[in-house]
């Protein structure tokens, strides 16, 4: 188990009293195999919000993301995030990426449909949003949304998002938000 799957059920052993393997065997013995069902379960049964419950149910299936991306590089990662409707997005990812490795170390984690950029807290998210543009959702304090910074609601997973249709508009802007 990785750290940060490690760190959730840390969190769910506090929220819940349970164990991964208490868990673990609540869920298999319930029978449900629907996303929806066992999530509602999980909602019932642990007390848990829907989006607790609901990450709990992808890593309880291995239909996170992590999981998915398990034994796989990273070339055959991004030709599934960037199949035939969204292959013409592909090279303002590379653009975005390689913009990005420029600032140094930082760790990349799959996550279905994109992927997550981590130093000690994951700053962004990089993914198509649809066949016509790429999201980035970045995590940055102390600055104002604008009409291209465009601020998430709070609880949201990162607290901007600006979104990208041309590899022209990977500008310096984008960047220093980065």
């Amino acid at each position: 188990m990785d750290k940060t799957t490690q760190d959730f059920f840390d969190k769910m052993k506090a929220l819940t009293g349970k164990t991964y393997e208490e868990i673990e065997a609540l869920y298999s013995n319930s029978g449900l195999t629907k996303h929806s069902e066992i999530r509602n379960f999980f909602m019932d049964k642990l007390q848990l919000s829907y989006g607790y419950a609901n990450t709990l149910v992808h890593l309880i299936t291995k239909s996170d993301g992590t999981s998915m991306a398990e034994g796989k590089d990273m070339e055959t990662l991004l030709e599934e995030i960037y199949d035939a409707k969204k292959i013409h997005l592909r090279p303002i990812h590379d653009t975005i990426m390689e913009k990005i490795h420029a600032f140094g170390d930082f760790e990349i984690v799959p996550k279905k449909g994109y992927l997550s950029l981590k130093r000690k807290r994951q700053f962004a998210m990089i993914g198509p949003k649809s066949s016509t543009r790429i999201e980035i959702s970045i995590n940055i304090k102390d600055i104002e949304g604008t009409d291209r910074l465009l601020e998430q609601p709070k609880g949201s997973m990162c607290k901007f998002i600006v979104k990208i249709q041309a590899e022209d508009e990977v500008d310096s802007e984008l960047i220093g938000w980065l």
